[in-house]
């Protein structure tokens, strides 16, 4: 079955469920590597990706903005030349009861009302002002640094801000 979009997911009243002893077949986050690019890089200039709401943002979600930020920066400012921090691990388990979507399936199946689920993926719950992705870098990159964490933003459905701090 396809994935449910991410409005699905993304502002949840639940309580926190991840405890992941106790739950049977989660599957492993899609994200796996969390610092990328230069780790012994003289930085200059640092740039913070910032949720500006409260939600949740799925690991796929995760991965697809470290991968199109990475691509980015190592093909416009090269990979010796930024460090690039995934700050956000993906805790919460998320569960869906699955239901048949076709036509026809109302006849063929009604479903519990406010079933429990089984676990399907993984995401990170984010506050407003959290830090998300971390990139550094070197003065002369700033404009495709922000560009890069721009891309980023786009992959998640909570609305985010770029803020720059210059570390010397």
């Amino acid at each position: 079955m396809p994935q449910k979009p991410a409005r699905c997911y993304t502002h949840q009243q639940k309580p926190p469920y991840t405890r992941k002893e106790y739950i049977h077949g989660v599957p492993p986050p899609k994200i796996t590597k969390f610092v990328m690019g230069n780790t012994k890089l003289n930085a200059e200039v640092m740039m913070v990706l910032k949720a500006m709401e409260r939600g949740i943002i799925r690991h796929n979600a995760l991965e697809a903005a470290r991968v199109i930020t990475h691509k980015f920066l190592s093909t416009e400012v090269g990979e010796q030349n930024f460090l690039l921090i995934i700050k956000k691990y993906p805790h919460q388990v998320l569960r869906e009861h699955k239901m048949m979507a076709f036509a026809g399936a109302d006849r063929l199946q009604e479903g519990m009302r406010r079933a429990f689920g089984k676990p399907i993926g993984l995401a990170a719950v984010v506050e407003p002002l959290d830090e998300i992705i971390e990139v550094r870098g070197l003065l002369q990159h700033v404009e495709l640094l922000k560009e890069g964490l721009r891309r980023a933003a786009s992959k998640f459905p909570v609305r985010c801000s770029i803020e720059v701090k210059m570390l010397k």
